[in-house]
């Protein structure tokens, strides 16, 4: 048994090595520079537009966090993008910093930043793909995500109908695998570890509390899971971002070495940790992109699963929240996290070298402790519970999702109970090769997500400049809302409908 694990073992870090070496990274940055070109730097030309519409939206349209009917199986916007942000505000934003610091020296932030800073459009890209090719199940339900604009949309192009069904069942069975590691064990584990430092808690009483509390939620569905993600998503990240921003305003004297640091360490002015030059800026390129990528999922295909269950109509407004989220989860969260951990003393500002022999989350812990003593571990523990958890619910979807395209919307029921199942393993178990191989899945997702994207990146440029024309612009065109004519026929309806009422009352 043991030669089989390493055997498994060997071959996955094969695998793991192509799938997040700098192929890899250069598809997803490419494809979000090529993004971001054909739709003319959407993310900085309409920054207003797409902010006003996202979370300026809240405040000043109801339709955006209305409640659907009982009977209507749509979420709401607003619910799509907490629902999406539980899966990607989680271990990556408090461990992947402090491991992207360590690794790759604080020049690790600033490539963090560029590598979503193109991630906004890849989301976006995503999201648009993800509306427009949509469609209903037998519930009623919307389906959307990768495996449907590979099979519909890639398929429909000459020659191409075989091979968009192949990635689709690939990017599906990735999906699937992925959501029992990264998803599921990994973040339960971690919660599990806190819990037993921090408070003692036996690992076994973790994961039984945590399988009850995940089995009530999920076996509801999406609309429970939005319900429970809407409060919990925006409760723990302002919690989380008010406590790192005391630790950042403690020591805000560090903040012109700690950006210098930054700027420096990114472009090999110094190297990391007194090593050469050429290798530092390596590292804390690989490191600040790799994590930027785990932080965000930008370009993995996964969150446009839930967010094709918005009841939005326009691709080009749930695209818009894709860019929100990407702003959200990297630029705001991790950013914050990186400043807190490097302006507490714990890292050498001069070298990049980590004083400290803390590592991962315990990093970020002591960052804290070193403002509010005790509470500060406990505080990030309590953190990790509600962040990973939360991963835990959103990654639900995204695999029953996928399942459903798989087998059929019967069989979800199935994957449900084996998935709560698996949360009391995920608590016990020591899953290092877990891990590793949930990794590789999480990373082999991408490949056929993006050549989606890339192949159909004429089709968003279209759909973009349509909704430029009509509602910035305020031209009057034939809208693009759907790739299904029953579909965009409904909802150019619905739209007439809208705005002649928003005519009336105005």
């Amino acid at each position: 048994m043991e030669g089989f694990l390493s055997t498994v073992e060997n071959v996955n870090n094969a695998i793991n090595s192509f799938v997040w070496g700098l192929p890899m990274l250069i598809l997803l940055v490419g494809t979000g520079i090529l993004m971001t070109c054909l739709t003319r730097f959407f993310q900085i030309s309409h920054i207003k537009h797409w902010l006003s519409n996202t979370i300026g939206g809240i405040f000043k349209d109801s339709h955006v966090t209305a409640h659907t009917e009982k009977e209507d199986t749509q979420i709401s916007q607003f619910q799509s993008l907490c629902t999406a942000l539980a899966a990607t505000i989680g271990t990556g934003n408090i461990a992947g910093v402090a491991v992207a610091i360590a690794s790759g020296g604080p020049g690790a932030i600033f490539w963090m930043w560029i590598v979503a800073f193109f991630g906004m459009m890849t989301n976006f890209s995503e999201n648009v793909l993800g509306i427009f090719y949509r469609r209903r199940n037998e519930k009623n339900e919307w389906c959307g995500g990768a495996m449907y604009y590979l099979s519909d949309g890639l398929g429909s192009k000459k020659g191409c109908r075989q091979i968009g069904s192949i990635l689709a069942v690939l990017f599906s069975v990735f999906c699937i695998f992925a959501s029992f590691g990264i998803g599921n064990m990994g973040q339960i584990n971690s919660i599990a570890v806190n819990m037993n430092t921090v408070f003692g808690i036996p690992t076994i009483i973790t994961g039984l509390f945590l399988m009850v509390v995940a089995g009530l939620v999920i076996v509801g569905g999406l609309k429970r899971i939005a319900s429970v993600t809407e409060k919990l998503v925006p409760f723990m990240a302002v919690l989380y971002v008010f406590f790192a921003l005391v630790v950042c305003v403690v020591h805000i004297d560090q903040f012109g070495a700690v950006f210098t640091s930054i700027i420096k360490g990114a472009f090999g002015m110094r190297a990391v940790g007194g090593g050469i030059v050429g290798s530092g800026v390596a590292m804390a390129v690989q490191f600040g992109m790799k994590r930027g990528v785990f932080s965000n999922e930008a370009g993995l295909g996964s969150s446009v699963m839930v967010h094709s269950s918005s009841n939005v109509r326009e691709p080009v407004v749930q695209g818009m929240w894709g860019i929100f989220e990407v702003f959200a989860d990297t630029i705001i969260v991790c950013s914050i996290t990186a400043f807190a951990v490097l302006s507490s003393g714990l890292v050498d500002l001069e070298t990049g070298a980590v004083i400290s022999e803390q590592v991962s989350t315990a990093l970020v812990a002591e960052a804290f402790s070193s403002v509010f003593g005790k509470f500060g571990s406990a505080f990030i523990a309590i953190a990790i519970l509600l962040f990973a958890f939360s991963t835990v619910l959103g990654w639900s979807q995204y695999g029953s999702k996928a399942f459903e395209y798989l087998f059929g919307r019967k069989t979800i029921k199935f994957y449900h109970v084996i998935f709560v199942a698996f949360i009391v393993v995920g608590a016990t178990m020591d899953l290092t090769l877990a891990w590793d191989l949930s990794d590789t899945f999480n990373g082999m997702m991408a490949i056929p997500n993006l050549i989606g994207v890339v192949t159909l990146s004429g089709t968003v440029m279209k759909i973009t400049h349509n909704y430029v024309q009509r509602k910035i612009l305020g031209q009057d065109v034939k809208p693009m809302l759907s790739a299904i004519d029953d579909i965009q026929q409904l909802h150019e309806k619905e739209l007439k409908t809208k705005e002649e009422t928003a005519e009336e009352t105005a």
